[in-house]
């Protein structure tokens, strides 16, 4: 026996389908919305996500994707639990001070496994060792910012504290500070680093933060509302921002030319290119290299959380493997 659908009944049964979470072939030109809320604006380190833009990438994985700008880590955290994005391109202790107060997070692609972070002096200093900057003015972006973190990191691996030292917030990629000999050193980034030494910096002196303890330096985070029940969604887009991040690996050249047309200091191609250089570095780990590109380190997670909550930047134990998840990125 043969039956004859209608319109109605088939729209019904599809309905019926959906409810039951059974997909159904998308219909062409459809796409999902996904909205990203980056730490900065869009900037030159990030041609992986403008090749993707432009080659169609996401678009390949049926999402309309948006570029939500801002100012920090931090904010970039509250538009998603406000829900006025999707992801969170963001550093890593917002997630851990956001879960501590009673956020459900979950951290779902480590961008930049390796760390960025340092502390520079210049050679008349002298500070060539953690010890040494005991007693010494230190100068950080601001005193809720990576640099300060990190600075708190290097100094608990040799046994010093905050208290140790006397730390004063500069501002952002200010190295007028040190320059002028108003702080002994300053704590930085590896790209902030680079444009200073282009504006005349001099020798210096670089103690890395990775050499102590090589905490992400910047993952994708979501709700885990969002991890659980749209989960398709976040590994499309990881598809597609991962494609992004192997083309720019593969391509540094053209993602700085790429670059030029998207980013709002992207207008010198050498510039991109040394910006691009720097921040392919970061994206590639040990790690990475044996399970691919946003893989966790969770053991190493879990020696940044003792860290934090040896410094009393935590103030209770939290489970990283239940916030940091390889999952994500095992079904790319």
């Amino acid at each position: 026996m043969t039956h004859k659908w209608s319109r109605r009944r088939f729209i019904g049964a599809g309905a019926a389908l959906a409810a039951l979470g059974v997909g159904l072939p998308r219909r062409a030109g459809a796409a999902d919305k996904v909205r990203m809320a980056c730490w900065s604006q869009a900037i030159s380190e990030q041609a992986n996500i403008f090749a993707a833009q432009e080659f169609g990438w996401f678009k390949e994985q049926g999402l309309d994707f948006e570029f939500v700008p801002g100012a920090g880590g931090g904010e970039a955290l509250k538009h998603v639990l406000a829900g006025n994005a999707d992801l969170a391109f963001t550093n890593v202790e917002p997630i851990l001070f956001g879960v501590e107060q009673g956020a459900e997070i979950q951290a779902v692609y480590n961008i930049y496994p390796k760390n960025v972070f340092n502390v520079v002096s210049l050679k008349s200093k002298r500070i060539t060792r953690a010890q040494d900057l005991k007693g010494k003015r230190i100068g950080v972006y601001s005193m809720a910012s990576g640099t300060r973190h990190n600075l708190l990191v290097i100094l608990y691996s040799v046994g010093l504290r905050e208290s140790d030292v006397e730390v004063v917030s500069t501002g952002v990629l200010n190295f007028g500070p040190l320059m002028a000999g108003q702080v002994d050193a300053t704590a930085a980034t590896d790209t902030g680093l680079w444009a200073a030494q282009q504006k005349g910096l001099g020798e210096v002196d670089v103690l890395w933060a990775r050499d102590f303890l090589d905490t992400p330096t910047d993952v994708f985070a979501v709700t885990k509302d969002t991890a659980d029940r749209r989960g398709d969604l976040v590994t499309r887009f990881l598809r597609a921002y991962r494609k992004g991040s192997q083309w720019m690996l593969d391509n540094p050249e053209k993602a700085a030319e790429l670059a030029v047309k998207y980013a709002t200091d992207g207008q010198d191609v050498r510039r991109n290119l040394e910006i691009i250089k720097i921040r392919n570095a970061s994206t590639v780990s040990e790690g990475t290299k044996q399970h691919g590109l946003g893989w966790f380190d969770l053991p190493l997670l879990s020696r940044v959380e003792k860290a934090y909550l040896d410094l009393g930047l935590l103030k209770k134990h939290l489970d990283t493997n239940a916030i940091f998840t390889n999952r994500f990125v095992q079904a790319l």
